[in-house]
């Protein structure tokens, strides 16, 4: 009982509050302006109807040209910026430039060698004009105690093997590319094919050794020496052929990873000769 008066006290106060505020406003004549305010307002605003749509105003477009190209505004660009395109986006070849060769500021430095006027591919254009390198005692240490594949990396004046593809110093000590950076010098430690003069011929000491059963000084030796693209090319021996893991792949054979150990238990001179007896094998059987 004591809760329920509690509270009709508390409504009574708050509507005695109610009134007096109310007549208070009365005797200040608020309640008056607000009602001819209110009468101003809707007499100017034009009531809305429930059907009615708002109007769609298009955007004027011809305050700013229109960005389209000079196809579609049928113009025709002058002859300079149309040479200057072509050259950009033309390669060498298409412009009646030598594929393969060096710039004309490096031809007096680096003179052409080949038969095709190609630069060996054991001795790429690098230039290093106005700059001293030295190989530091600890990698000239190194570099000629590995075991013909060469363990000092370098990715500016190393040169890639096709097979091992180690962009790595040669191990030959009387080669003045590796072993003194003299660029004029060819890495006598990689080998250069004499007819196609590409990295296909780029072989190491090691890997033209257990791939393909040949010494680095008979190489040198033989101005004709044709890498085993060519030797290919040419049908000098039949089913001869390159065992490195990307010419394998592109002839959708799968790579001979360490087969030399294979090799020599079987008695072939290499990999390449194990491969060549394979192939032949492989060949005779289809015609039977």
């Amino acid at each position: 009982m004591g809760r329920l008066r509690t509270k009709s006290d508390y409504e009574d106060l708050r509507n005695a509050r109610i009134l007096e505020n109310q007549a208070r406003l009365a005797s200040l004549g608020l309640q008056k302006a607000v009602s001819v305010l209110r009468s101003i307002a809707s007499s100017a605003k034009p009531a809305k109807s429930k059907t009615q749509v708002r109007e769609y105003n298009k955007k004027d477009n011809k305050i700013t040209p229109l960005r389209r190209s000079d196809r579609l505004k049928q113009t025709t660009a002058t002859a300079d910026v149309t040479r200057k395109q072509i050259s950009r986006r033309r390669s060498e070849r298409l412009r009646g430039k030598e594929v393969g060769g060096v710039s004309e500021e490096s031809e007096e430095r680096y003179p052409r060698y080949g038969r095709e006027g190609r630069r060996p591919a054991n001795k790429p254009v690098v230039k290093v004009s106005g700059l001293e390198l030295h190989l530091s005692p600890e990698d000239s240490a190194r570099r000629c105690k590995s075991k013909g594949r060469g363990s000092v990396y370098n990715p500016v004046f190393g040169i890639s093997c096709h097979y091992c593809r180690q962009k790595t110093l040669c191990v030959e000590e009387d080669c003045k590319r590796c072993g003194s950076f003299d660029m004029d010098q060819p890495c006598i430690g990689k080998t250069d094919c004499s007819v196609c003069h590409s990295s296909y011929g780029v072989l190491c000491r090691a890997c033209l050794k257990v791939r393909y059963g040949e010494e680095m000084e008979e190489v040198r030796k033989n101005k004709e020496w044709m890498c085993p693209h060519c030797v290919e090319e040419t049908g000098l021996l039949p089913y001869w052929i390159c065992n490195s893991s990307l010419c394998l792949r592109k002839r959708k054979m799968s790579p001979t990873g360490l087969a030399i150990y294979r090799a020599r238990e079987m008695g072939y001179k290499s990999v390449a000769h194990l491969l060549m007896d394979e192939l032949l094998q492989r060949a005779n059987k289809s015609r039977r």
